[in-house]
């Protein structure tokens, strides 16, 4: 049971609350798309590096406070040059795809709770995340970036992969195709699809269960599960440094500046209706 005495941090885009020492939660509350704005990298970092240092937490769980959006991909509306160019981290990848590597191997337990659109850089955040529990009336995951001529950049190629099988991860990253929250089950793409009215209540349960659990034994176990399952460092590079040069071809430029121009990151049917939009050809 979360308990009513709790801390937030002071954030516009992401809020961590403290439900007790051991369970935490992370909302992302950027409304109204929950799109990814670069100036979030450093509120991102700044809570890994908490759930990675703190002695008491257990588990943390991701979920947002903007109806029908989990979290989205990066604002192209902004100038990406800073963003792509950023310096490595202490591993030698992009702080982004370094910071999720970071979660993942963190001896703190993450749930991604998925209600709305996890795309591009949302799906990549709930793929890093130990687990995944989405809505099945109103979960929509995608790596859509394959329809702006993209590669997308966060690791999914290497998670996708291991979770659901190289057929069914070559057809969710190269159909740029929304997969709701029932057939995401059945791919593996998350651990379970459930009734949204039952969605906060499960995770809750499940965090409040874990939470309740011996930290050393808790870190073991994940330590052991990700020798066996987690991507090397240099397959989520590669996957970067494919990005990276995908986002400065001339075609993918021309690409981009079409699809904003028909409503590509800005409120509205574009991506209220991100999948059928990269798949038009209007």
């Amino acid at each position: 049971m979360k308990s009513q005495n709790h801390t937030a941090t002071k954030s516009s885009q992401i809020r961590l609350t403290r439900h007790s020492p051991e369970y935490w939660q992370v909302t992302l509350d950027h409304p109204p798309l929950n799109v990814f704005e670069p100036d979030m990298l450093p509120q991102v970092g700044e809570i890994i590096t908490a759930i990675e240092t703190d002695e008491k937490v257990k588990v943390v769980v991701f979920d947002s406070a903007v109806e029908d959006f989990f979290m989205i991909h990066l604002n192209f509306l902004t100038k990406l040059d800073g963003f792509a160019g950023l310096p490595p981290g202490p591993t030698g990848l992009h702080p982004w795809p370094e910071m999720l590597g970071r979660l993942s191997r963190a001896p703190v337990v993450s749930i991604a709770s998925i209600r709305g659109r996890a795309t591009g850089m949302g799906s990549e955040l709930a793929l890093a995340c130990d687990m995944r529990f989405a809505s099945r009336e109103k979960a929509i995951l995608s790596q859509f970036e394959i329809g702006a001529g993209l590669v997308p950049g966060g690791g999914p190629m290497a998670h996708l992969s291991r979770l659901m099988g190289r057929g069914r991860a070559l057809e969710v990253i190269l159909s740029a195709d929304d997969v709701p929250g029932d057939l995401a089950e059945r791919y593996g793409y998350v651990n379970r699809s459930l009734p949204d009215a039952d969605l906060d209540g499960f995770v809750d349960a499940l965090a409040g269960r874990i939470a309740s659990f011996d930290k050393q034994a808790i870190t073991d176990i994940k330590r052991l599960v990700n020798v066996a399952s987690m991507p090397p460092d240099v397959e989520i590079e590669a996957g970067w440094n494919a990005c990276v040069a995908s986002m400065g071809r001339p075609a993918t430029q021309r690409r981009i500046k079409a699809l904003i121009e028909r409503g590509f990151s800005k409120p509205g049917d574009a991506e209220n209706h991100l999948g059928d939009f990269m798949g038009s050809r209007d």
